[in-house]
């Protein structure tokens, strides 16, 4: 029965969810039973696309990324797909009527990757976070508003930030990565070889402007959506108050993280500030 393995194809989606990001994975059950599965497929289907371009060295990935990409557009087009990741996705997809742009907006960042080092101006860096970041907080937009249109329009400019400041602290986090082991800088106008505290203040600064309108964007949305989004604005919260702390030369060298102990601990306190209406 097909029903198994749509059920199957949404198992595992949520398992990517859980053994990628204990971060993410929290919040996501933070969401109403109504849109959890959804935002699972969702991520399921980022994550891959991801995991291609910046973690299989040993294998082609041009032509992994032009498989994958080649499954995705079938499996949008015929609504199945014996890839039980891109299987679930489309179902949320056509579910929700996810604009295709969003969807090649964010293959197309990813395409960069396999082969763009650096970012030199202001245009190509927004326009890589807008395929990366922004549109994935849109497509997860649609869910928790229901395909609601009006909504939608909206809290879209506010998602839009909210996924921005989300990427703009992955990219401070692992900026020893990125830069030593993927050679790729994704900062304009930025020294990296000799980060300063200036250079670094800038970056929080901007970071700190999203946030700001991402979280008037969290206050309108719908009660089943509400608290885990904003369980995630905390968690990235205290991890870019962590990075402001952090010497400019310390964030080059470790990889800046959020204990699992303090994740929790930031679940209660976060809990207890959206029950008393304190966002």
């Amino acid at each position: 029965m097909k029903s198994i393995f749509d059920n199957v194809s949404k198992e595992c989606s949520k398992l990517v969810t859980n053994a990628y990001s204990t971060s993410f994975s929290l919040a996501t059950k933070m969401l109403s039973d109504s849109i959890r599965q959804d935002i699972y497929n969702i991520y399921g289907f980022v994550r891959f696309a991801d995991e291609i371009v910046d973690t299989f060295h040993d294998y082609d990935k041009q032509s992994l990324f032009k498989r994958f990409e080649n499954d995705l557009d079938n499996a949008l087009e015929e609504k199945i797909s014996l890839n039980p990741i891109l299987n679930s996705f489309q179902e949320t997809y056509h579910k929700y009527n996810i604009d295709r742009h969003l969807v090649d907006a964010f293959m197309n960042s990813m395409r960069l990757d396999l082969h763009k080092k650096d970012y030199l101006t202001d245009e190509e860096y927004k326009n890589y976070i807008y395929g990366s970041a922004d549109v994935v907080g849109l497509m997860c937009l649609k869910v928790f508003v229901k395909g609601d249109s009006e909504k939608y329009e909206d809290l879209r400019s506010s998602a839009m930030s909210l996924g921005s400041a989300f990427q703009k602290v992955n990219f401070l986090r692992d900026l020893k990565a990125d830069f030593e082991d993927l050679s790729r800088t994704y900062f304009p106008n930025t020294d990296l070889n000799q980060l300063d505290e200036a250079s670094k203040q800038a970056i929080i600064t901007d970071i700190e402007n999203d946030f700001s309108k991402g979280l008037q964007g969290i206050k309108k949305l719908p009660l089943e959506a509400r608290f885990g989004v904003f369980m995630a604005y905390r968690y990235y919260s205290k991890l870019l108050d962590k990075l402001k702390k952090t010497p400019a030369l310390e964030i080059k060298s470790a990889r800046i993280r959020v204990p699992n102990y303090k994740k929790v601990e930031l679940l209660t306190r976060s809990y207890v500030k959206y029950q008393l209406n304190l966002l």
